[in-house]
C-alpha cells in the first residue's frame, strides 16, 4: 500500500508542471489470441485516457477501460456434447504513454486488469502496446492487449478508432 501511495504522489507531482491536456475515448474490435483463442470468438474494447503533454512529442496519463470477450460454444468431441463458454470481462486501470512522430503515434498502456467475469476471474497484469495514425480529432489504432494471469494469458489483436476532446 505504501508503494501505491508513493507512485500516486509521484504522478501528482510529475503532472503538476505539465501544461496541455487531452482526453481520448477509444472503441476497438478484438480477435482473441493465445491461451484462450479456442474459447472466445470476438471481443469489444472501450477505453478512456486523459493525457498530459510532457513535451511536443511525449504524452502520459491515467487510463481505464473495459474489455469484453464473447464465449464460444465448445464441443467436447466424440459425441459427448458441448457447452457455452461464459463471456469474459476485464476492467483495466493503469497508465498510458504515447510518443508522437508527425501524425503517427506509438505507445503503451500498463496496469492491472480487474477480472469482472466469469466467476473466478481474478484478473492480472494488463499491457497493451499500440500504434496509430491521427486524422485530426479522430485516430486509427492497432494494438495488442494482454492480461497476464496465473498460469495463462488472455490476449487479443485489436483494431479501433479513438476520438480526441
Amino acid at each position: 500500500m505504501k508503494k501505491l501511495l508513493l507512485v500516486a504522489a509521484f504522478a501528482v507531482f510529475a503532472f503538476s508542471s505539465v501544461q496541455a491536456q487531452q482526453m481520448k475515448v477509444g472503441v476497438n474490435a478484438a480477435i482473441p489470441m493465445g491461451d484462450y483463442k479456442d474459447l472466445y470468438s470476438f471481443g469489444l474494447q472501450g477505453d478512456f485516457t486523459y493525457f498530459f503533454e510532457v513535451n511536443d512529442a511525449f504524452l502520459v496519463g491515467p487510463q481505464a477501460g473495459l474489455l469484453y470477450y464473447m464465449g464460444k460454444d465448445v464441443d467436447f468431441g466424440y459425441g459427448m456434447g458441448s457447452f457455452k463458454m461464459d463471456d469474459a470481462m476485464f476492467l483495466p486501470i493503469g497508465a498510458s504513454a504515447r510518443y508522437l512522430v508527425e501524425d503517427f503515434f506509438f505507445g503503451a498502456d500498463l496496469g492491472y486488469g480487474i477480472g469482472l467475469a466469469p466467476d473466478g476471474n481474478d484478473g492480472g497484469f494488463f499491457y497493451r502496446p499500440k500504434a496509430g495514425y491521427n486524422f485530426g480529432s479522430i485516430g486509427a489504432v492497432l494494438s495488442y492487449s494482454g492480461v497476464s494471469m496465473t498460469g495463462a494469458s488472455f490476449n487479443s489483436l485489436n483494431l479501433g478508432v479513438e476520438f480526441s476532446f
